[in-house]
């Protein structure tokens, strides 16, 4: 037993964040190795028509569980269309990126990077946790909180 307290992150203390200025998709930690875990969690909301670029993290598994909206993850020469409920496993090193298939609706996720520590120092997190703070819309907190 280690006698710590559990980690409990409430939504209005998560921080969406954009790598990069001109990105369409906000990303927010909800773990982070920091926290004593090889893995880390995040929300990731895609703009409506919006993708990440093509990215790989050469040690980590990475799955996405899809919470709302539609998509299209395309994965070394692979494609698949994603719906709510859906969840994608993308192997170590895949060379991967997700696009938002709707022009109205937003796409949601959770998504989990196991062995992130490896990839980058700090991890996958550790960039997020660097990016643009840029707020939750109204829409967002009702989705990520559960309702409509």
């Amino acid at each position: 037993m280690s006698g710590e307290p559990p980690i409990v992150r409430h939504l209005e203390d998560v921080v969406p964040r954009l790598i990069s200025p001109a990105d369409t998709v906000r990303l927010a930690t909800l773990v982070r190795p920091a926290d004593g875990t090889g893995i880390s969690v995040f929300y990731e909301v895609w703009d409506p028509g919006g993708s990440q670029p093509p990215n790989s993290h050469p040690d980590s598994t990475e799955i996405f569980v899809v919470l709302r909206g539609t998509g299209r993850a395309h994965s070394d020469g692979h494609a698949a269309d994603l719906r709510a409920g859906d969840v994608l496993v993308l192997p170590p090193g895949s060379v991967h990126r997700i696009e938002n298939t709707s022009s109205t609706e937003r796409l949601y996720t959770v998504t989990i990077l196991d062995n992130d520590p490896s990839a980058v120092p700090g991890g996958f997190a550790a960039l997020v946790d660097r990016g643009t703070p840029v707020g939750w819309q109204d829409a967002d907190k009702d989705v990520l909180a559960g309702g409509s």
